[in-house]
C-alpha cells in the first residue's frame, strides 16, 4: 500500500467522505418519503442518543491510536506500536459492552426523557424500541473506528476511505429496503420500519470492519504484524495510560459535538411545547434542527472530517520532531483550506434553502428557514473541529476541555433565552436555537486560536491573507446570484424546477468562485503551485497544467 502525504491524504479522505456524505444526503430523499415526518422524528430521537453513546465508546480511541501510531512510527518503536493497537482493542471491548448494556437496558427511561410531556405524536415506547434496535451498533463501530485509526497513523488513508464507502452503501441498502418492505409489503408498524433502518448502522459497520481486517491481513508485513519486532522499554502500563490520556480529550470533543445536537433537540421540544406550535410542528422542527438539516449540511462537514484524517499524524510527526515551522504551516493551511472550500457551499445552500429543502423533504416554510441558518453553524462547526484536532495533536489537553466545554455551556445557556427573545421580536423562535449554536462554536474557535497563539507562538497571517482574498470571490458570487435570481426568477412549483434552479445557480456560482480564486492566486496560496498543477492535470486527464 502507498503512504499518503498531508495534501494527498486530505484530498483522498475528503473525496471519499464527500462521496459518502453525498450518499448520506441523497438516501434521505426516498427514506423521508417512505417514513414521513413522524418517522423522521422517531429516527432522529434514536440516532442522536446513539451518537452520544457511540462517541463515548469509540470517538476517542481511533484518533488516539492514530496519534500514538504516528508518534511511535516517527520514533521507530515498532513493538510498542503494535502493543498499543492490541491494548486499545481490549479497552474498546469493555467500553463497547458497557455502552450497549446501558442503551439496551435503559432504553425506556431514555425514551421518557426525550419525549417528556409531549403527546399526540411518537410515544416513549416507540423511542425505546428503536433505541434497542440501534444499540448493537456500538458493539461493532468502535472496532471499525479503531482499525481506521491504526491505518491512518501509518498514513494509509485509502483503505479507511474505501471502508467508509462500504459502510455507507450497505447501511443505506438496509435503511431503504428495510423500511420500504416493512411499510409497503408487510404492512408493519412505523416503529418497526425505523427500528430496521437504524439497525443498518450495525450491518454496514460489520461489513466495513471485515474489509479492513482483510486489508491488514493481506499487508501485514507493512505493519510489522507478521514478524517479531525488537522489544523496547515502553511498558504496557505506560501505553495504556497514554491511550487513555490521548483518548479522553477526543471523547469529550465528540460527546460535546453530539450533545450540542441532542441538547438543541430536547430544549427545542420543551420550549416550543409551551409556545403556539402544534405537536406535529414541534416534532418536525426539533428533528429538522437536530437531524434533517444536518443531513443536507453533511457536504459542508465532509471537508473538515477528511482533513482531520491526514492532519493528526502529520502535525504529531512535525511536533514530535520539534519542527515548529511545519506545525505553523499545517495549521494555517488546514484552517484556510476548510474555510475556503466550505464557504461557497454555505452561501449557496443558504441562498437556495427553499428549493433544496423541497427537493429533499417536500415544501416547508420551517424547513427552509432552518436550513438557511443551520449552514452557518455547520461552517463554524468545521473550523471548531479543525481547531480541536490541532489542540489535541499538540497535547494541549486543558485547552481542548476549555474550548469544548465553554462552547457547549454557552449554547445550552443561551438556547431558551434566545428562543424567547426571538418570539418577542416576532421571529420564529426555533431559529434562536441555531443562533445559540453559532455563538457557542464561535467562542470555542476564538478561545482556541488565542491560546494557540499565546502558548505555542502560532501566527495566522497566512490564514488572514487567504481568507481576506477569499471574500472577494464569495461576495461577488452572492451578488451575481442575487441579481440573476431577481432578473430571471424560477418558481419552485415542482421538483424538476427546483433542481433546475439549484443546478443553474451552482454552475454560475462555481464558475465565479473558482474562476476569481484562480485569478487571485488563492488556489496557489492554499494548495501550493506544485500540488495545484497535479490536481489540474488529473482532473483534465493531462490536458491542462504545466509540465
Amino acid at each position: 500500500m502507498k503512504k499518503n502525504s498531508f495534501i494527498e491524504g486530505t484530498i483522498i479522505a475528503t473525496l471519499a467522505i464527500v462521496f459518502v456524505k453525498i450518499l448520506g444526503m441523497l438516501y434521505v430523499i426516498p427514506f423521508y418519503s417512505i417514513v414521513g415526518s413522524s418517522g423522521g422524528a422517531l429516527y432522529s430521537y434514536a440516532y442522536n442518543i446513539y451518537l452520544i453513546f457511540l462517541g463515548i465508546s469509540s470517538a476517542g480511541l481511533p484518533n488516539a491510536i492514530s496519534k500514538i501510531i504516528s508518534e511511535y512510527n516517527t520514533l521507530g518503536y515498532e513493538d510498542a506500536k503494535n502493543r498499543a493497537y492490541a491494548i486499545a482493542l481490549k479497552i474498546i471491548t469493555i467500553i463497547s459492552v458497557v455502552a450497549f448494556l446501558i442503551l439496551f437496558i435503559l432504553a425506556e427511561e431514555i425514551g421518557v426523557f426525550i419525549i417528556g410531556d409531549l403527546t399526540g405524536g411518537n410515544t416513549p415506547e416507540d423511542v425505546a424500541f428503536v433505541i434497542r434496535c440501534v444499540s448493537p451498533a456500538v458493539l461493532v463501530i468502535p472496532f471499525l473506528s479503531i482499525t481506521k485509526g491504526y491505518l491512518q497513523g501509518h498514513k494509509f488513508v485509502s483503505p479507511s476511505s474505501i471502508s467508509q464507502l462500504i459502510e455507507q452503501i450497505v447501511r443505506i441498502i438496509v435503511i431503504l429496503a428495510g423500511s420500504y418492505l416493512v411499510l409497503n409489503v408487510f404492512n408493519g408498524s412505523l416503529s418497526l420500519a425505523i427500528g430496521i433502518a437504524v439497525a443498518g448502522a450495525f450491518v454496514g459497520g460489520g461489513a466495513a470492519y471485515l474489509y479492513l481486517k482483510y486489508v491488514m491481513h493481506k499487508h501485514k508485513d507493512e505493519f510489522s504484524l507478521s514478524k517479531k519486532t525488537k522489544k523496547d522499554k515502553i511498558t504496557n502500563k505506560e501505553i495504556g495510560l497514554k491511550i487513555v490520556s490521548y483518548a479522553i480529550p477526543f471523547i469529550i470533543i465528540n460527546i460535546v459535538t453530539n450533545i450540542y445536537t441532542f441538547t438543541d433537540q430536547i430544549l427545542v421540544l420543551r420550549t416550543l411545547e409551551h409556545m403556539h406550535y402544534t405537536t406535529e410542528e414541534v416534532e418536525f422542527i426539533a428533528s429538522a434542527i437536530s437531524t434533517w438539516a444536518p443531513k443536507i449540511c453533511m457536504i459542508i462537514n465532509a471537508m473538515a472530517m477528511g482533513m482531520t484524517v491526514s492532519l493528526i499524524p502529520t502535525i504529531v510527526s512535525a511536533y514530535t520532531k520539534k519542527d515548529k515551522k511545519e506545525v505553523n504551516d499545517k495549521i494555517n493551511k488546514s484552517i484556510s483550506m476548510v474555510t475556503y472550500i466550505s464557504l461557497p457551499l454555505v452561501l449557496g445552500l443558504s441562498i437556495l434553502s427553499t428549493p433544496v429543502w423541497q427537493v429533499f423533504y417536500s415544501s416547508s416554510k420551517f424547513g427552509s428557514q432552518i436550513l438557511s441558518l443551520a449552514v452557518f453553524s455547520a461552517l463554524l462547526a468545521n473550523v471548531y473541529m479543525i481547531i480541536s484536532t490541532i489542540c489535541q495533536s499538540l497535547n494541549k489537553i486543558k485547552l481542548v476541555y476549555l474550548v469544548s466545554i465553554t462552547g457547549f455551556l454557552l449554547n445550552a445557556l443561551l438556547d431558551v433565552p434566545i428562543m424567547y427573545l426571538f418570539e418577542y421580536l416576532h421571529i420564529e423562535a426555533f431559529l434562536g436555537s441555531i443562533v445559540a449554536s453559532i455563538i457557542g462554536f464561535s467562542s470555542s474557535i476564538l478561545i482556541g486560536l488565542i491560546f494557540l497563539h499565546k502558548k505555542e507562538g502560532i501566527t495566522y497571517q497566512e490564514t488572514f491573507k487567504v481568507l481576506s482574498k477569499t471574500l472577494i470571490p464569495a461576495i461577488t458570487m452572492v451578488l451575481i446570484l442575487a441579481l440573476f435570481n431577481y432578473l430571471i426568477p424560477i418558481a419552485c412549483t415542482s421538483t424538476i424546477k427546483c433542481l433546475l434552479k439549484i443546478a443553474i445557480n451552482a454552475i454560475i456560482g462555481g464558475i465565479i468562485y473558482i474562476g476569481l480564486s484562480y485569478k487571485l492566486h488563492i488556489l496557489d496560496d492554499i494548495f501550493g503551485s506544485v500540488m495545484l498543477n497535479k490536481i489540474i492535470k488529473k482532473l483534465t486527464l493531462g490536458k491542462l497544467g504545466n509540465n
